[in-house]
């Protein structure tokens, strides 16, 4: 008798594929408020790959994620003041050349782009009711001109310059990040009873289109491909 393959493990949902909630008992955020605010402390999570910087502003507490050289005690300038690096400006305050990270694609919706570890934008131009910033995919995308973001580089760019040396140390990182897999098998290598790509008969592996409505257990392959066939 065949056991649950790997997706369907994860669909389910039990602890081994599943994060711990403590992870994610920090989140990020904007305050409504504008002022000058006073970074408390700087804090490591499971979950984000760049320390995260504890700030406090009128006696309230958020979090943001933490720019190359910013440091405990640092004064930031909260939606107005002057283009420093640490401080969190609307993009129409920006000059042109700005690096700038955690953008917020609508003005008030919260910070959601441009927040891993060494990561940055740079703002490119600016249109009559609109900024246009080059993101790290090197594609460019306007944003409301009210949209709020932090000037400088995200932190902590060196993260994978240090070899992990063991399998263990790899392990327990991916079990921390969102419960991934590893070590992981590869499909072709497995029983037929696990995976829909394995057995030991025709291992020629073909792309295979999954229907969208496919369950777990089917869903394999190319996934909601936007192209398929040869680069011309």
């Amino acid at each position: 008798m065949g056991k649950r393959i790997i997706q369907q493990a994860r669909g389910k949902g039990s602890l081994t594929y599943r994060t711990k909630k403590k992870a994610f008992r920090i989140s990020i955020s904007y305050p409504s408020v504008k002022g000058t605010g006073k970074i408390v402390k700087l804090i490591n999570t499971a979950c984000y790959s760049a320390p995260l910087a504890k700030i406090e502003i009128n006696g309230r507490i958020f979090y943001n994620i933490a720019a190359k050289g910013v440091y405990e005690g640092q004064r930031v300038d909260i939606g107005q003041g002057t283009v420093a690096v640490g401080n969190i400006l609307p993009l129409g305050k920006l000059p042109i050349g700005t690096f700038i990270y955690n953008i917020e694609t609508i003005p008030g919706a919260g910070p959601k782009l441009v927040r891993t570890s060494g990561l940055t934008a740079k703002i490119t131009k600016k249109e009559k009711n609109k900024v246009v910033v080059a993101l790290p995919s090197k594609k460019e995308k306007a944003f409301d001109v009210n949209a709020r973001a932090s000037i400088g580089v995200v932190a902590a760019a060196g993260r994978t310059e240090k070899p992990l040396l063991k399998a263990g140390k790899m392990f327990h990182m991916k079990k921390a990040i969102g419960g991934r897999i590893y070590p992981r098998t590869s499909a072709v290598k497995m029983n037929v009873v696990d995976h829909p790509f394995g057995s030991g008969r025709g291992k020629r592996i073909k792309a295979k289109i999954a229907k969208r409505d496919a369950p777990p257990g089917k869903k394999v392959g190319l996934l909601s491909p936007r192209k398929t066939g040869k680069k011309k």
